[in-house]
């Protein structure tokens, strides 16, 4: 596997830094994964099957535990030890927290001067918000995407996904990754500063035309990507489903309403987006005509960019995911989500087993069972 050799010390929690090195594992690192006495959070949040909650699960398969109290000297010099043969070292705490611990870069490189070390943290780590406290929620709000997530009734609405969490991890994988190839022409390591914020930000190129041409925010529902195109839309069902059009190009809607029998609308569609709305309005009573069922069969054969609104139970149930391993069952019948980077050589072999709480203290620790 690509990253075999590799040994990774990952001190973070919740989601960013453990779904990294979740990923790191899969495709063969080592990861010692570096827990408080009370363990990670999320071996404790949401629901549970076979013992283990869902999230932990599906951040932590693989990996190995040690239950360390970082304050306690002995316990200190024990990760030192084990730091000192480490590529990689993830933390998620605020600023200044590895420094007070003595285990910051500068004290680290010292010791280890090809680590690559990895600080995730919602501000970054410079900057006058460094030190505020923040999950993914008010990462989005303070950002402008939470605004952009607007809902019918023109206010904001929570997102559903995580995007600051998940791209602060992406960022991350991405850099420790381009850290260690240039480790290998010249044997140094180096350090990564991972803002969830900034990861997020570098995410809105498709969302800037207003801020950045006109100075600007949108108006979110007249905008191509959130409404305003009548090809790119969520659409109710006669049965109180819905489903998408997600393709704007003018071919899409030439093939869609000239077999609705009505082509001229095609021509609607060629407008600026906000300036679509008579097409708009004869898809919203159309669509409604029918229940989603109906329309999936109606579309079979049609070249348009459209999906059914599924739930989430029945998108991850989907027979394409399974297809792709994208969902999979161990052997004790929990679910897993799979592994989406794909190589055809060395591809990665997810390894299902959780660690216990502290398991791998007595294998990797001298003090042992003491720790």
């Amino acid at each position: 596997m690509k990253l075999q050799g590799i040994r990774v010390i990952d001190l973070s929690l919740f989601l960013p830094g453990p779904h990294l090195t979740m990923m790191m594992a899969d495709h063969g690192a080592e990861v010692i994964k570096v827990e408080p006495l009370s363990g990670e959070p999320t071996r404790n949040i949401g629901l549970r099957k076979n013992g283990e909650a869902v999230w932990f699960r599906n951040t932590h398969r693989g990996k190995k535990s040690l239950c360390l109290n970082l304050k306690d000297e002995a316990h200190k010099a024990e990760l030192l030890s084990l730091i000192d043969t480490a590529d990689v070292f993830v933390e998620g705490f605020r600023p200044g927290a590895m420094a007070r611990l003595g285990l910051d870069y500068d004290t680290l490189k010292l010791r280890n001067p090809g680590l690559v070390y990895c600080s995730i943290s919602a501000f970054g780590q410079t900057g006058e918000k460094r030190l505020n406290p923040a999950h993914d929620l008010s990462i989005q709000a303070d950002s402008g995407t939470v605004f952009l997530n607007e809902g019918s009734n023109g206010e904001p609405c929570s997102p559903a996904m995580p995007v600051a969490d998940m791209a602060g991890s992406l960022m991350a994988l991405s850099g420790i990754l381009m850290a260690l190839l240039r480790r290998t022409e010249t044997g140094k390591g180096d350090y990564l500063d991972i803002s969830m914020q900034d990861s997020l930000v570098a995410w809105l190129p498709n969302a800037l035309g207003p801020v950045f041409a006109e100075g600007r925010s949108p108006v979110v529902k007249a905008e191509r990507s959130w409404g305003g195109n009548a090809m790119y839309r969520v659409y109710r069902t006669a049965d109180e489903r819905y489903l998408t059009l997600g393709g704007s190009e003018v071919k899409f809607a030439e093939n869609l309403f000239a077999k609705l029998g009505r082509p001229d609308l095609a021509e609607v569609c060629r407008r600026q987006p906000g300036e679509q709305e008579e097409a708009i309005t004869y898809l919203q009573q159309t669509f409604a005509r029918r229940t989603l069922a109906e329309w999936c069969t109606w579309f079979d054969g049609v070249d348009v960019c459209w999906s059914p609104v599924r739930l989430l139970h029945e998108a991850l149930d989907e027979a394409h995911l399974k297809s792709r391993q994208m969902v999979f069952e161990d052997e004790q019948g929990n679910r897993h989500l799979g592994v989406p980077i794909k190589f055809l050589d060395e591809p990665a072999i997810v390894d299902a087993r959780l660690p216990g709480l502290g398991e791998h203290n007595t294998s990797l620790l001298a003090f042992g069972q003491e720790a």
